[in-house]
């Protein structure tokens, strides 16, 4: 969920750095150009967080915090709780995507790694909590793979690899590192994760590290759909924004724990651009509906990782990723299930 203002910028692990807009406003963002690169488009002018907008301190003159609030106001008629259909959830997060993945892979690429398996913004890796369980000689699918840094540790350690993402400018990004590493070329798709272009029964496990699950008007089908290409026993985990999260602003002090929001509000966060299209759209689920999600889907959860936040890592992230907030309330939910045999 976005509480952010116009000088803002996703992150993967959905923390926000203050310097450009993520699409509310951006109207809209670059064109994708050859190579690595995007041609014009940087957006948004100077603002203020969403949040600062119940409660000001330490303005300037009057007039600067007028200013100050008509730009917010614009910025906040640019953004709704609405429905957003499937369709329009995915052409708005493919064309988020395309536009931002270059920003996005220049200043998280160093701390996610080339071919290093993060789970989450507070430090959870792969090669010590070994979710997935052994990998070597397994068929994994990585779902919402961005520039595929997850598959590639994974096929680091033995495993058959395929992995997908909506946006063709994260997978170019893939291809890029795989040349500059000197590695073979990972297996990669474009692809929906509501309709994966993959036989039943093919994989014998499936990951996601704050990939696709959010950014899909039905991850109920997601979970169908994942539990069709695995097998009997395979695992799915997968990390997502701690549900929690959605009811706080995108703050990283004491400001980002207050409660602006219901939890049990279900309506997407949806930035859209002033003829009312969405540019961006996120999706919240309870942790009553996901666990109902997978249940429906024939999996089982075995566990339900909250991680706390190191002290020591420092708002690396961004938003309301912070040691202050994460002592008090999680950032993620990470969810190890399996499919049930039979199913």
């Amino acid at each position: 969920m976005r509480s952010t203002g116009i000088g803002a910028r996703v992150t993967k692990g959905y923390g926000v750095e203050g310097t450009e807009s993520r699409g509310a406003g951006e109207r809209p963002g670059g064109r994708l150009v050859e190579g690595i690169g995007v041609e014009a488009g940087v957006r948004g002018e100077a603002a203020q967080d969403e949040a600062a907008s119940s409660g000001r301190g330490g303005l300037g003159e009057p007039g600067e915090e007028a200013a100050e609030y008509a730009v917010d106001h614009e910025y906040l008629s640019f953004v709704a709780r609405r429905e957003s259909s499937a369709g329009e959830t995915a052409r708005a997060n493919r064309s988020w995507w395309d536009a931002n993945a270059d920003e996005y892979q220049a200043e998280h690429g160093e701390y996610l790694g080339d071919a290093r398996f993060l789970w989450c913004p507070e430090g959870i890796y792969e090669d010590e909590a070994r979710l997935l369980g052994d990998v070597a000689g397994a068929d994994v699918l990585e779902i919402g793979c961005g520039a595929a840094q997850c598959a590639r540790w994974l096929a680091g350690q033995g495993a058959r690899v395929a992995a997908f993402d909506l946006s063709a400018r994260q997978l170019q990004h893939a291809r890029r590192i795989d040349e500059q590493l000197g590695r073979p070329p990972l297996r990669l798709v474009q692809a929906d994760a509501t309709a994966l272009p993959f036989r039943d029964g093919s994989f014998d496990a499936a990951c996601s590290a704050f990939g696709a699950v959010p950014f899909v008007a039905d991850s109920a089908r997601l979970m169908r759909e994942v539990a069709r290409v695995l097998r009997p026993g395979g695992r799915w985990v997968f990390s997502v924004p701690h549900p929690f999260r959605w009811t706080l602003p995108d703050l990283a002090d004491e400001k980002g724990l207050v409660v602006e929001h219901s939890y049990f509000d279900r309506r997407p966060y949806v930035e859209q651009d002033e003829n009312g299209v969405a540019t961006y759209a996120e999706h919240h689920r309870t942790l009553g509906d996901r666990v109902r999600e997978l249940t429906a889907a024939g999996l089982v959860l075995l566990d339900l990782v909250e991680p706390e936040y190191p002290e020591g890592l420092g708002d690396r992230w961004g938003g309301g990723w912070s040691a202050q907030r994460g002592r008090l309330v999680p950032g993620t939910a990470l969810f190890v299930t399996r499919k049930a045999d039979g199913v």
